[in-house]
Order: C-alpha cells, then sequence, then structure tokens
C-alpha cells in the first residue's frame, strides 16, 4: 500500500505539471502534501516534514549554487568564456569540433545548462561561418559537453542536491564524475556529431545579437580557465588528501576546510572578481552588479530542489522509506539500475530533469544504507537517468531545434538521441566503476 501511494503521487505529480502546467516547485509541495496526509500523518507534522525538507536540502545548497552562478555569471561577464572557446578553436580546423567539446566542458562546469548554451551559441555560429564545417558538426559537441557537466558533475544544481540526499562525497562525486563524463562527452559530440553531417543548416545571422567581446577586452587564456576549473581542482585535492593523508595531518585537514564545496566555490569567486574585474579595469560597483544578477537566475531551482527535498522528507517521516528499504532488501536488482530507470521515467514524463532526478533520489535514497551501491555512483546514474531522451515537454529540446533550425524530427535525430547516449552511457560506466570501488 505504501508503494501504491507513492505511485499515485507521481500521478499527481504528473497530472499538475503536464495537464495543468503547475509550476514544479508548487507540484512537488501539493504532492508532498497529498502523500503525507495518504500515509496517515498528522497535518501538523506533515507541515514539519515539508520545512525540515526544504531546509535541510537547501542548507549548504544555497551557498553552493549561490556562489557557482556568481562564478559563472562572471566569466560571461568578462568574456573569459569567449577567450576559451576561441583559443581551443586555434587548435586547427581539424581539431574544431574537440576544441569545442573541451570549451563546454570547461565552460559548463560553473554555468548552468541554459546560460551556457545562450553564451556559447553565438562563438558556434561565428567558428561554423569561419571554418566553413556544418553547423551540427560544431554544435552537437558543445550541446553535449554541456549536457553532460549538467547532469554528471557538481557543482550544478541537480547532481550537487543529489549528493545531498545520499550523503555522497561532494569532491569523490566530481572525480567519479569527470572520469565518466569525458568518454560519454567525447560518444555523444564529436563521435555522434557525425550521424548529422548530412543535415545542413546555414548559420542563422540574426542570431549574433549577443555580445562578441574583442581581444582587448577579455582576460589571458591561462587566467580565463585556471579561475573558471578553481573549485574542481580544490575539491578534488580535497578528495585526494581524505583518501590518502594520515587522519592527524595538517595538510589533510586544511585541505579539507579549503576543498570543501562551499570554500572552493568561495575562493574561486574572490579570484574571479580581481581577475574578471578589478585587473580589467572594471569598477566593484560593476563587477557587484553582475554578482547580484546571478542570484536571480537560480532563485526558482533552488525552489523546485527545495521542493523535492520536501517530498524527500515526507516518505522518510511517513515510513515509506523505510518501507522501501525492507521490500528491496534481497532483491538482486541493482540500485543504480533502479535509481536510472526512476529517474529515466520521471524524465519522460516531466522533462524537466531536475524534478525527475530530485523525486527518483527522494525514492531511491533508504537503499545506500542497505546495498553496496557507492552513494557518489548513484548521484551519477540518478543525474544520468535525468537526462535520458529530451523531447517536447522539455525546454532544452525547443531551445536546441530553434538555435540550429531543425524540424521536430531532426531535433529528435540529434537531441533526444545525443541525450539519450549520455544517459545510457553514464548508467553503463557506473555499471562498469562500481565493482572497482
Amino acid at each position: 500500500m505504501p508503494l501504491m501511494i507513492v505511485l499515485l503521487g507521481i500521478g499527481l505529480l504528473l497530472l499538475l505539471m503536464l495537464v495543468f502546467r503547475l509550476n514544479g516547485f508548487i507540484s512537488l509541495i501539493v504532492v508532498s502534501i497529498a502523500v503525507g496526509l495518504a500515509e496517515g500523518m498528522p497535518a501538523l507534522q506533515i507541515i514539519q516534514s515539508i520545512k525540515s525538507g526544504v531546509g535541510s536540502t537547501l542548507g549548504n545548497l544555497a551557498l553552493i549554487l549561490g556562489f557557482g552562478a556568481m562564478l559563472g555569471k562572471l566569466m560571461a561577464d568578462s568574456g573569459a568564456a569567449q577567450r576559451i572557446t576561441m583559443a581551443m578553436n586555434h587548435l586547427g580546423k581539424g581539431s574544431t569540433q574537440w576544441a569545442v567539446l573541451i570549451s563546454g566542458f570547461i565552460v559548463g562546469i560553473p554555468l548552468f545548462y541554459e546560460v551556457g548554451f545562450v553564451l556559447l551559441i553565438p562563438l558556434v555560429f561565428t567558428i561554423a561561418a569561419m571554418t566553413n564545417i556544418p553547423l551540427l558538426l560544431v554544435g552537437i559537441p558543445m550541446a553535449a559537453a554541456l549536457s553532460v557537466t549538467h547532469g554528471f558533475l557538481p557543482p550544478h544544481p541537480g547532481p550537487t542536491a543529489i549528493a545531498g540526499i545520499y550523503k555522497a562525497d561532494m569532491g569523490l562525486t566530481l572525480v567519479y564524475g569527470i572520469v565518466l563524463a569525458i568518454p560519454v562527452a567525447i560518444l555523444a559530440g564529436p563521435l555522434f556529431a557525425l550521424t548529422a553531417k548530412k543535415i545542413v543548416r546555414p548559420v542563422p545571422n540574426h542570431l549574433f545579437n549577443v555580445k562578441i567581446f574583442k581581444d582587448e577586452e577579455m582576460p589571458g587564456f591561462f587566467t580565463s580557465i585556471l579561475t573558471g576549473l578553481i573549485p574542481v581542482l580544490l575539491m578534488a585535492v580535497s578528495s585526494f588528501s581524505n583518501l590518502y593523508l594520515p587522519a592527524d595531518s595538517s595538510a589533510r585537514k586544511w585541505s579539507l576546510f579549503i576543498g570543501d564545496p562551499v570554500m572552493a566555490l568561495l575562493v574561486s569567486v574572490f579570484v574571479a572578481i580581481f581577475t574578471f574585474g578589478i585587473m580589467r579595469g572594471k569598477k566593484m560597483a560593476e563587477t557587484m552588479k553582475s554578482v547580484a544578477e546571478s542570484v536571480s537566475s537560480i532563485a526558482m531551482i533552488l525552489l523546485i530542489i527545495g521542493g523535492g527535498g520536501a517530498f524527500k522528507q515526507i516518505l522518510v517521516d511517513s515510513g515509506v522509506g523505510q518501507y522501501i528499504a525492507q521490500t528491496m532488501e534481497g532483491s538482486q536488482l541493482s540500485p543504480l539500475v533502479l535509481a536510472w530507470s526512476i529517474a529515466a521515467i520521471l524524465r519522460l514524463a516531466l522533462g524537466s530533469a531536475t524534478v525527475a532526478a530530485m523525486t527518483a533520489a527522494g525514492i531511491v535514497f533508504p537503499l545506500i544504507g542497505s546495498s553496496q551501491a557507492s552513494p557518489e555512483l548513484m548521484v551519477i546514474a540518478t543525474g544520468a537517468g535525468s537526462l535520458i531522451f529530451s523531447h517536447v515537454n522539455d525546454p532544452g529540446f525547443w531551445l536546441f531545434k530553434e538555435y540550429f533550425g531543425l524540424t521536430i524530427g531532426e531535433t529528435v535525430r540529434t537531441w533526444s538521441l545525443l541525450e539519450t547516449i549520455i544517459s545510457v552511457g553514464g548508467l553503463i560506466g557506473v555499471l562498469a566503476l562500481n565493482p572497482l570501488l
């Protein structure tokens, strides 16, 4: 019966979001209340569980996403993202796809998918026009890199929030995520792009209205790339220190402190304020304007993640989580496959990768303690599932379609399959890596 109530709750979520077009955050809160009542929880306890779920989920997550948005905005407004892409493109015409893939991967780490796409798309148009390479052969690697970082790697909203629910080590999640993201991005990017070379579209000149920086307006390449990668480097060092240095080592304690995601991003923001602002001759007021504007872009994402946390807490406090764990005890089905499958089904139904990932994590997180699956790999499996086969109910589908001037059929053949390759590749990767940990 508890599982049936959860299934009915998910059905209600689909109804509210797909039929009534209700906002994802509001829908999650309504479903949390409905599931709590159906499970027999007292009304006042439901409210307390929702508050607790939102608060515990958004605790340090708000800091991580806030600082990540600031870093991404500073990178975009200074021209650093453009510098990285243009510098990579100088590797030569034969390396253009790989250059765009690497650029999208680097730029995508601190930027949300939609922001990274809109930021890089005019550069993709420019590169395609300059090199006379078919547009999709340049665009698909860029989209693949951004999507992989969005689904697999902290500090993006989905992976970061799921890591909090699963109590996974953020640094190890990042390390494992990068190990799996690189081959998956190559497969879904430059290699898959070859299947679309017959789809020829002209570069849409009317979309060149995004600012293209002059050379003297941008920071240097190494300054740009090192500033953008600071949080990744600090978090990776922290993870290795935690694994290999003695527990009482001062170096280990300091590396864990500075490599905490909150501290790593805070350090990177301060460095970016200097390298992308002060060092470029910008006034502090202008730099702080970019910082302030960045926060508005993540407000709804934070609320949706908080709503997912509320639903998770209802499942815990109503006893559904324990029931799921007991039901699955002794099951031969891998928790990694289960997490991926639930996220994939929700993604197909809802469209929103973030909502799909958070809802799936709330359902399967009780299995963490009763299985041998790595919490870090559970994060990646859930994130990978939430990316599968983007179609007409996903804003990303229309973003890709309109910017590249494709038909719906061509968008399914390119974008939807690209996302599916990333999703299935992520699942295969975590299943292959799990026995080695």
